[in-house]
């Protein structure tokens, strides 16, 4: 089925950004969701119609085009590729994910779904990607990584919204994209702000401001 297929692609990109030290590979990699989110927005749809069309296109534009432009932008003004000392190592980083996972997958089989969503995969995989995103911004001290993760949890959050396509009007789902927009805007300018005043985008330094 190919709404599975996308999803196991979502999970499987989860696992790539936890294992990856490259801000490059992060960041390619939710924009690969970002497009896989948006092929996912026409997939749940029973009827075809302009509107899905035009949310996955514009899902499409903001997370696969729009912002991985800004971060690859900030990446390359920052001069920084890696995300070198994680406060939590790769290989515990892809454990805990496969833990969470699991977890997910547990959770979403005990929520009393309705009967056209039980045994449905997008409940796990939307869970799973919003820990993934949680563990993303607590375990990584580059402010270009953390931003990551909140475009990772958004984009779990994304696919939960999904399930309720059918009554949610398609302009919520603009509504959201719109305000992560403003939130990455925002955060450019704070990554802006970092590297002018520490040369280095990492988080930790931040605490230099403590009295």
């Amino acid at each position: 089925m190919l709404i599975d297929t996308l999803l196991i692609v979502v999970l499987l990109l989860n696992f790539a950004l936890l294992g990856s030290s490259r801000l490059s590979v992060a960041i390619n990699a939710s924009a690969a969701q970002g497009l896989v989110l948006g092929g996912l927005t026409i997939a749940v749809q029973k009827e075809p119609g302009l509107w899905p069309v035009v949310l996955a296109v514009t899902t499409i534009g903001a997370k696969a085009g729009i912002i991985p432009w800004l971060l690859h932008r900030a990446m390359r003004e920052a001069t920084v590729r890696r995300e070198a000392e994680p406060l939590v190592g790769y290989v515990a980083s892809l454990l805990l994910g496969a833990l969470a996972t699991g977890v997910a997958i547990a959770f979403a089989g005990m929520l009393p779904l309705a009967p056209g969503h039980a045994g449905s995969r997008v409940v796990p995989a939307s869970l799973a990607t919003v820990l993934t995103g949680f563990l993303l911004l607590t375990t990584r001290r580059k402010a270009i990584t953390q931003v990551v993760g909140y475009l990772v949890l958004e984009n779990g959050i994304f696919i939960m919204g999904l399930l309720l396509a059918e009554a949610i009007p398609a302009f919520v789902e603009l509504g959201v994209l719109l305000d992560l927009l403003v939130a990455i805007f925002v955060l450019g300018i704070m990554i802006n702000n970092i590297n002018r005043e520490f040369a280095s985008l990492d988080t930790s330094r931040l605490s230099t401001l403590k009295d």
